[in-house]
């Protein structure tokens, strides 16, 4: 902002330099691409992501469906913790039990799966997801879920675009710097031999 501001302040200075005007000019550029192309593009990508992720909630919530299943007995092994969204945002512990369910199409099916509830006797029932083939299948993403990893993804990349646009600017005035300093050196050479003696060079 310091540099933004000197692009003002500088206009008629008459020892303003002309790396400082164009240092002042890269800050500005750098300033608007980061308060406009960099949360465009956060808005775009987060855009595209959220309809990439509901087209996969449609087509999870049709490929899968709830059902009950009856717990046969608690399946050997410690219980594993777990986050789940529509349970709670806090660690949720996971039973894995091994139950009878029906399929969608009312075959029989047992096996192994895992469940929430924290009632896993012999004879209980659970909620359980399954394919359309009546596997175990994880629970769908639903839309308020899709729609928030959606925003964390357009919010990293507009954070990702403030770093890059930063680094370039910050790499830009790098060189004019160095170049700066090299052009000091070369006039330094010239003059410097002669600096310090009366009448030489005249």
């Amino acid at each position: 902002m310091r540099a933004v501001s000197g692009v003002w302040r500088w206009r008629h200075n008459p020892l303003r330099r002309a790396t400082d005007r164009r240092e002042a000019w890269v800050a500005l550029v750098a300033l608007l691409l980061m308060t406009v192309a960099a949360p465009a593009l956060g808005w775009l990508c987060g855009s595209r992501t959220d309809d990439v992720l509901q087209e996969s909630v449609r087509i999870q919530q049709a490929q899968r469906h709830a059902t009950t299943a009856v717990v046969v007995r608690v399946a050997s092994g410690p219980p594993r913790l777990v986050s789940d969204p529509e349970v709670s945002s806090e660690r949720t512990t996971q039973t894995s039990v091994v139950a009878r369910w029906k399929a969608p199409d009312g075959t029989p099916r047992s096996g192994r799966v895992a469940t929430f509830s924290k009632i896993t006797d012999p004879g209980a029932r659970v909620r359980i997801w399954t394919d359309s083939d009546g596997r175990p299948a994880l629970r769908p993403m639903d839309a308020p879920t899709a729609h928030t990893h959606a925003a964390l993804a357009g919010f990293g990349v507009m954070l990702l675009g403030i770093a890059l646009i930063e680094g370039g600017r910050r790499l830009i005035v790098w060189r004019m710097v160095q170049r700066r300093y090299a052009r000091l050196d070369r006039a330094w050479a010239e003059a410097g031999p002669d600096w310090g003696r009366t009448g030489t060079g005249s």
